[in-house]
This record gives structure tokens, C-alpha cells and sequence, in this order.
């Protein structure tokens, strides 16, 4: 028999949840095809280690921007990759898939990403939007009749959503998250430095000097780039006050969401959410101090999810149990 299967698809990294078995796969949504023939050379950890280092035949693809399908073909090439590399299918059955999506995401994009999901070898597709699956994958009781907020910080999306009695009352999707703040530090450090840093080199400074929260200037790191003025590559440093610099319009973007969110809430709901608190997950909520930071600004408790990148792959592998029953 198939094995029914959950998916994350998110637009930085694939995670996959097989019922019954947890996660079994993580791996970077990117995709390597080779222009001269259009065939994929490869797919996921693989690909993501050619970014930024490819001859000019390979074609490095990110399938998925802002939380949806923008190549539908190198999507599907993906996803069946992935789920050919599981072997949940058998020669009589295909897999059921739980696949998961922005909150905002239009009935275009919808029938994109089933069809996607159907082609890679699906047989009932289901779709869930990502607030709610995230939730669930993060410990909260959603289905009782009581607010809860999550907010869920992915690659390149940020929803934020108030949940109740398992559906969504109010919710917003940005189209700004993980990616968005790489490129704001790839721009800080061009405006300051005079240097040009890759996607990849941003991603690093995120992770290991990026600070939403009081920031100490002593945590510091070296990065190199090509010199704009000479075109010969270059080492400076960067510490977590420059990195909270790159990255305060978008962290206050989202807390303006969120408390745009808040406002159009009913109130008794809003006063379960001042005593329940607020969920973080996703791999941005990861940034220090971004607990901190929301609970100042929205003046109600934060909480960080126990494992905020995996949130929506757990939640999918718990609302797969329950699939028979929609």
C-alpha cells in the first residue's frame, strides 16, 4: 500500500512527513537543470551546494517564490524527485498528500500547487493553509472554541492568523520572510561596505550575528565579497548591531501585520490571545531575540515554538490522521 504522505512546501527548504513515520526528508527547494538540454542535474541538498558556483550552462532554479509556484515544471520535476527518493508509492497505489499553503494564497495559485502535487504522483491532493498546520505542529489546541495567534516566519512567506474551533478568523500573508532578510543584509552590506556578498554569505550572517533584540556589537563574524570599487574580493566584519540595522524595516513590517491582524479580531477572542499568548514559528522566528522583540511591541506574552522549522511538517503528519475524517 501508498504510504500517505505530508508536505511542506516551503520556499526555502521541502520537508516531507510520512504518516506514521515522522519527517523524513529536509532539503532546500532548488533545483539545477542544465539550459542546453533542460534536464535537471540536481535536485534539493545537492543543487543548493551549486548556488552561487555554477558554469554558465547550469541554471540554478528556486521552483517557489513568496510561498507559491512560480516554474510549475521544475516544481513538479522536484516534488517527484522527492517523492520517487521516499518510494511511498507502489505499483498499485499512490499516496495520499496533505500539501500546505500560504494563507492568502488565490484559487490560481491553489490549483497550481494540487496539480503539481497530483502529477508528482499524488491520487487525493488536500490542501491546508499554513497558520493552521503550523499551529497544530507547534502543540496548540486549535479546535476548541478560543483564540489563538500564530505566527509563522517561513522562507517566503510571513502568516500570521488567529485560529478558532480549527479555522482561521483573521490573517494576513506577507510576501516577506527568510529571503526577504537575506536580501536586506546583501543590500546593508553593499551600502556600507562597498561589498557584494552572495545569497548564500547573507543567509550566514543571519544566522549566526542576525539579532532582532538587543544586539551586542561583540558578536562578531568575517565576511568576504568582491570589492565594488576595485572587483577583487574582500574581507570585512560584521557584528549583530549591524545586522539588526539590515533587518528592522522588515521585523516591523511584520509586527505592523500582526497588529493589524489583532485589531480586526473580535474581542473576546483578543482577550484569550492576552492570556494564551502569541506562537512563533518558522525558521525566522529563530533570529535571537525575536521573542523579545514581538512581546514588547504587542505588549501580550510570546512564545517559540519547541521546534519552529519543523512546526508545519509536525503539524501535517497529526491533521494526516485525521484525514479520512474531512
Amino acid at each position: 500500500m501508498a504510504k500517505d504522505i505530508g508536505i511542506d512546501l516551503g520556499t526555502a527548504n521541502v520537508l516531507i512527513n510520512i504518516k506514521g513515520e515522522g519527517i523524513v526528508l529536509n532539503e532546500p527547494s532548488v533545483v539545477a537543470v542544465n539550459t542546453s538540454n533542460n534536464e535537471v542535474v540536481a535536485v534539493g541538498t545537492e543543487a543548493y551546494e551549486m548556488v552561487g558556483r555554477t558554469p554558465g550552462n547550469i541554471q540554478v532554479i528556486r521552483p517557489l517564490e513568496d510561498g507559491v509556484i512560480s516554474d510549475f515544471k521544475t516544481t513538479e520535476s522536484m516534488l517527484t524527485y522527492f517523492i520517487d527518493k521516499l518510494k511511498v508509492r507502489s505499483k498499485f497505489s499512490k499516496p495520499n498528500i496533505m500539501i500546505c499553503c500560504p494563507a492568502d494564497v488565490t484559487s490560481v495559485e491553489q490549483r497550481a500547487i494540487i496539480e503539481a502535487a497530483e502529477k508528482a504522483g499524488g491520487k487525493q491532493v488536500y490542501l491546508e493553509l499554513e497558520p493552521k498546520v503550523a499551529a497544530v505542529g507547534a502543540g496548540m489546541d486549535i479546535f476548541k472554541p478560543q483564540g489563538n495567534l500564530v505566527i509563522d516566519i517561513g522562507g517566503g512567506t510571513s502568516d500570521i492568523a488567529v485560529l478558532s474551533m480549527g479555522s482561521v478568523v483573521s490573517s494576513n500573508s506577507l510576501r516577506l520572510a527568510g529571503d526577504k532578510m537575506n536580501s536586506d543584509i546583501q543590500f546593508y552590506v553593499k551600502q556600507k561596505h562597498n561589498l557584494m556578498i552572495g545569497e548564500r554569505t547573507a543567509e550566514t550572517i543571519k544566522k549566526q550575528v542576525g539579532s532582532a533584540f538587543e544586539p551586542d556589537a561583540s558578536v562578531v563574524i568575517p565576511i568576504s565579497g568582491r570589492d565594488l570599487m576595485t572587483g577583487l574580493p574582500r574581507e570585512v566584519s560584521i557584528n549583530e548591531v549591524e545586522a539588526e540595522e539590515a533587518l528592522h524595516e522588515s521585523l516591523q513590517a511584520i509586527i505592523e501585520a500582526t497588529k493589524g491582524v489583532l485589531e480586526v479580531t473580535p474581542p473576546e477572542l483578543a482577550a484569550d490571545i492576552i492570556d494564551r499568548g502569541v506562537m512563533l514559528t518558522g525558521g525566522g522566528s529563530l533570529l535571537k531575540g525575536m521573542d523579545k522583540l514581538f512581546a514588547r511591541e504587542l505588549q501580550i506574552p510570546v512564545l517559540l515554538a519547541e521546534d519552529p522549522l519543523d512546526s508545519v511538517a509536525l503539524g501535517t503528519g497529526i491533521l494526516l490522521e485525521h484525514i479520512n475524517k474531512k
